[in-house]
């Protein structure tokens, strides 16, 4: 990559983050939710827990058997699925859609799994629009 490219992926990452975090904010404030602690578990309750760290080690399987699978196959022939980002997507749609049902189950704040699923959806778009105008045209 060229210097350009490098500042181009950094700003298309900032941009990204801005928005993100612009809308939790906006979210949060209406819909009155607490922050939540960055890159902590988080866990509604046990079976939450046990429930969230299942779907980890499952995905971490699937990645690795995927992984060896297209790098022992022609790659001409990859399976696209087994592709990291396609299964990375997947699985923050399955952990985040566990989440949003645990919390209309069981948090105290029943606003929580509104501001989930608005959440996945928002950053399920920003992803693929990302993905969809080839990085905004920034690359």
């Amino acid at each position: 990559m060229y210097g350009t490219d490098w500042l181009a992926l950094l700003l298309l990452l900032a941009i990204v983050m801005l928005l993100f975090l612009l809308f939790n904010a906006v979210m949060r404030k209406w819909l009155q939710v607490e922050k939540k602690k960055l890159f902590s578990y988080n866990h509604i309750n046990e079976k939450h827990k046990k429930m969230d760290w299942t779907i980890r080690v499952v995905f971490l399987v699937v990645l690795l058997l995927g992984n060896f699978i297209n790098v022992t196959t022609e790659p001409m022939e990859w399976f696209w699925f087994f592709e990291t980002w396609f299964l990375l997507i997947v699985f923050i749609v399955v952990s985040e859609t566990v989440r949003a049902v645990m919390e209309w189950k069981y948090a105290v704040n029943k606003k929580d799994y509104i501001f989930t699923i608005s959440q996945l959806i928002f950053g399920v778009l920003l992803i693929l629009t990302v993905i969809q105008t080839n990085f905004w045209g920034l690359i």
